[in-house]
């Protein structure tokens, strides 16, 4: 533990003792693939593309298109997740939160999930080439390889700025979403990306503070494994004051209203103020409700984006 650190305890957790992430063991080998892919944490960033395509389009773009970019990205993001599971075999089984995950356990064997993988990459790339561009597909290719080789293999292990920099890979699909309609790239998926690329540290950092003991145990500097609370939650603030702020420039980079303006303050003032609470309070709880809302904070922000457009456009 860092010089400094201040372990929260266990009295501190949500009342009836809930954690967020306890262990799920699938118990059939259909359920084992399913969670390789780790479809939750796939919704929430296909959660963001469907608004940029609607932003890329000035309207609803084709509903066809929408699927198969939402297939293709859903097969990218849960080949990665599993090749992830595969590298990560070794820590994953050190954790408590992890240690039900299928290749832990033996439910599948490394051999079989990186062929899973594999086969779920190459779908992807097809699905996006064949019913979007070439572009499309090599973003989210690209996207993997980041997520695999800089992240996963690179700075997990090493790099208290690991989800930091690593962040890039769960920002790609504003650009995929943006490239499978205009098969390019501009200004606006820009800054979309760096929304999701600042808003993911301050994210992730709420949950792995209550888990802060795990990544100590499997030797992963996470920044709250690592770090005082102090600095920890210093540095979410920061992250998160950025964050802000780049919301509000997409607002003339991307000619959006007074929808879209209003929701990204108010939510953002919200998002702020519970990273200032935590700062000022550290308890358990309060990170778990911060990691919540960053979740709700996604969704208000490109909700309000996607209503934005529609309105002003008239569809």
């Amino acid at each position: 533990m860092a010089v400094g650190a201040r372990p929260l305890v266990p009295s501190r957790l949500a009342p009836g003792g809930v954690v967020h992430g306890s262990i799920r063991r699938p118990t059939t080998r259909l359920g084992g693939f399913v969670a390789l892919a780790k479809l939750r944490v796939v919704e929430l960033l296909l959660m963001t593309t469907v608004p940029t395509m609607v932003l890329a389009e000035r309207g609803w773009p084709s509903t066809w298109l929408v699927v198969v970019t939402l297939i293709g990205g859903t097969c990218a993001a849960g080949g990665a997740n599993a090749i992830n599971m595969v590298i990560d075999r070794d820590i994953d089984a050190l954790m408590k939160r992890t240690q039900g995950r299928p290749l832990v356990t033996g439910l599948i064997s490394p051999r079989e999930a990186m062929g899973f993988a594999v086969g779920l990459e190459a779908l992807a790339f097809a699905v996006l080439w064949r019913g979007a561009n070439l572009l499309a597909a090599l973003l989210a290719l690209g996207a993997t390889l980041f997520y695999v080789f800089i992240y996963t293999i690179w700075l997990k292990r090493t790099s208290r700025k690991n989800v930091v920099i690593g962040g890039a890979a769960g920002a790609a699909p504003v650009l995929v979403g943006w490239a499978a309609v205009t098969n390019g790239v501009a200004w606006a998926p820009a800054v979309l990306f760096l929304v999701i690329f600042l808003w993911t540290p301050p994210h992730t950092w709420a949950l792995a503070i209550r888990h802060a003991e795990d990544y100590r145990a499997a030797d992963v500097p996470m920044l709250p494994a690592v770090a005082s609370m102090h600095d920890t939650t210093r540095t979410m603030i920061g992250y998160t004051v950025a964050l802000v702020a780049v919301t509000l420039v997409l607002a003339p980079v991307a000619d959006l209203g007074w929808i879209y303006v209003g929701t990204a303050s108010a939510a953002g003032a919200l998002f702020l103020w519970g990273a200032v609470d935590l700062a000022r309070r550290p308890s358990l709880s309060r990170s778990m409700r911060l990691f919540a809302f960053s979740i709700t904070y996604v969704t208000l922000l490109f909700g309000a984006l996607t209503v934005d457009v529609l309105v002003r456009h008239g569809v």
